[in-house]
């Protein structure tokens, strides 16, 4: 699901690299695995355990485990996050379902940048959010905020080759997302061993939330600028 840079703008994207950076060519990254045969997806570096979590500044705004678990069994997009041989950051959008406990999604089953990801290291971040409305509480551009729920965690990521699992994926995913008046056959998945099913085992979930104030309590009604000192120029 990468996109190739071709032409003008990949020069361009080449050249801020800095001297003597190459960004690797498409389908190169997997030269650089040298995973032993069987070793399997995910277990190409594993890692230590996760450090401690940094302390969170605002406690007001952690979001409870049984919120967050049904923020992520309720949210419509998820946003993977993976690591590649080079070091780089990969970051992809996909629909997923929360199902006994883990993160589930799914890909096409040839082995593009994600799954090179995923077969170099099984760590990952996924990251699920509900944006609300932008509000203002103060009386400065820079007084604005706005309301919104989001979950991230942290966990081992594996490929799912049992096909009844997979078969159960795809069950959960239609139940989710398919619209009630599409008259199709349930449950027949002719293109099943066409995709690659992931699951995500969780090692850390944090939730954060900041709700939607009262309108009273939203400017103008209520100036609650950071900045009550500050001075326009003209003013």
């Amino acid at each position: 699901m990468g996109v190739v840079l071709s032409g003008e703008k990949g020069r361009r994207l080449q050249d801020s690299a800095g001297p003597g950076r190459r960004f690797p060519r498409p389908g190169s990254a997997a030269k650089l695995l040298r995973r032993p045969p069987g070793n399997p997806a995910g277990a190409g570096n594993e890692g230590g355990p996760m450090s401690t979590p940094p302390k969170v500044r605002r406690t007001d705004r952690i979001l409870a485990e049984d919120a967050a678990r049904a923020t992520l069994a309720d949210g419509f997009c998820g946003r993977l996050a993976t690591v590649g041989a080079d070091g780089y950051p990969y970051c992809v959008p996909l629909l997923y379902v929360w199902m006994d406990g883990e993160v589930w999604l799914h890909n096409t089953r040839a082995r593009g940048h994600l799954r090179t990801n995923v077969d170099h290291d099984s760590r990952v971040c996924f990251e699920v959010d509900e944006p609300g409305e932008v509000f203002a509480y103060g009386r400065f551009e820079c007084d604005s905020s706005v309301a919104y729920r989001s979950v991230i965690l942290f966990g081992r990521i594996r490929v799912v080759e049992d096909r009844s699992a997979k078969q159960r994926f795809c069950d959960a995913l239609m139940a989710k997302y398919a619209k009630a008046d599409w008259d199709r056959p349930k449950g027949f998945f002719p293109r099943l061993d066409d995709i690659t099913v992931y699951a995500i085992a969780v090692e850390r979930l944090t939730g954060k939330t900041a709700a939607l104030p009262a309108v009273d309590q939203q400017w103008p009604a209520t100036d609650r600028t950071k900045s009550p000192n500050a001075k326009p120029p003209g003013a």
